[in-house]
């Protein structure tokens, strides 16, 4: 009777402390790699803009300086567009009797202006030269002669070939208007950019 009794108070102590001792084992989380849809991928871009080149080229520096006073500048940052810049050395613009910004000579005596109407003057000018070395595309130059226009209305300009050179680069056997000549090249991810010994008269 009192085993009984004994075993009636016990069992439950019994039972909870068999339990107690026990480790719960849940099954190893799984790590499910994520969806190849979902990764993410950094988009990159392998060349420099046009304004990074002319940023870094110290023998633009005097092009790119008219370049940055123009609407014209913008475009050189945009991935979308494709242009190719025909960039005088600043040796080619220190060699002109008349700087970009002030145009071509004038025919008759200059009548006196106000600082506003030469201000404004100046930056036609300017926006003029500029524009003229300027070809809104990715010219190529594997078959000579070819002309392309250029950003200023009625200004083309006309690449003719040179004799030799046949293991050259392309660009390194064409005259510019028959005697500027390409000298370096610069590739970017949105066109390309031709260092000339010359300039382009935007006249």
């Amino acid at each position: 009777m009192r085993v009984s009794y004994l075993l009636t108070f016990a069992f439950p102590l019994l039972v909870a402390a068999s339990f107690g001792d026990q480790e719960i084992l849940s099954p190893p989380a799984m790590v499910q790699e994520p969806p190849q849809d979902s990764v993410f991928i950094p988009v990159t871009t392998t060349k420099p803009s046009l304004t990074d080149l002319l940023t870094i080229q110290s023998s633009a520096s005097i092009y790119f300086s008219y370049a940055r006073e123009t609407e014209f500048s913008k475009e050189f940052s945009v991935v979308d567009n494709q242009l190719t810049l025909l960039v005088p050395t600043n040796k080619a613009v220190m060699a002109l009797s008349r700087k970009p910004h002030q145009g071509p000579a004038p025919i008759e005596p200059e009548v006196e202006m106000s600082e506003q109407q030469y201000d404004d003057r100046s930056k036609r000018n300017v926006e003029r030269w500029v524009a003229a070395h300027i070809i809104p595309c990715r010219i190529s130059l594997s078959d000579v002669p070819v002309t392309y226009n250029t950003l200023l209305d009625g200004r083309s300009v006309t690449f003719t070939p040179v004799s030799g050179g046949e293991n050259l680069p392309d660009w390194s056997r064409v005259t510019l208007e028959d005697s500027v000549h390409i000298v370096e090249m610069k590739e970017g991810e949105n066109g390309v950019i031709y260092m000339i010994d010359g300039t382009i008269n935007p006249n």
